[in-house]
C-alpha cells in the first residue's frame, strides 16, 4: 500500500503548488548562504595561491648554441638535476 500513501501524499501538496506564484520564486536564505560560502572558499583559495606563487623562485635559463639542456632541467632517466649557480 505504498502507492496509496504517496499519492495522498501528493494530493495534498497540489493544492500548496498552486498557490506559488511563478513569477516571485526566490534562491532565499539556502541559496544565499550557498553563494556566500563558495564566494569565500574561493576568496581563501587565491589567497592561498597568490602566497604560494610568490613564494616561487624562477629563472629561466637559455638554452645553449650546441642544443644541449640547460642547466636545472631533466637528465638521463628522467630525473631532474638541480640547477648549479
Amino acid at each position: 500500500m505504498p502507492g496509496m500513501s504517496v499519492s495522498l501524499a501528493v494530493t495534498h501538496l497540489v493544492p500548496l503548488a498552486k498557490e506559488l506564484d511563478k513569477d516571485k520564486v526566490t534562491p532565499g536564505v539556502l541559496g544565499f548562504i550557498v553563494f556566500a560560502v563558495m564566494a569565500l572558499a574561493v576568496w581563501g583559495l587565491m589567497k592561498s595561491m597568490n602566497k604560494h606563487m610568490g613564494k616561487v623562485d624562477f629563472e629561466e635559463t637559455p638554452e645553449g648554441e650546441s642544443g644541449a639542456p640547460a642547466k636545472g632541467t631533466t637528465g638521463a632517466g628522467g630525473k631532474a638535476t638541480p640547477a648549479k649557480g
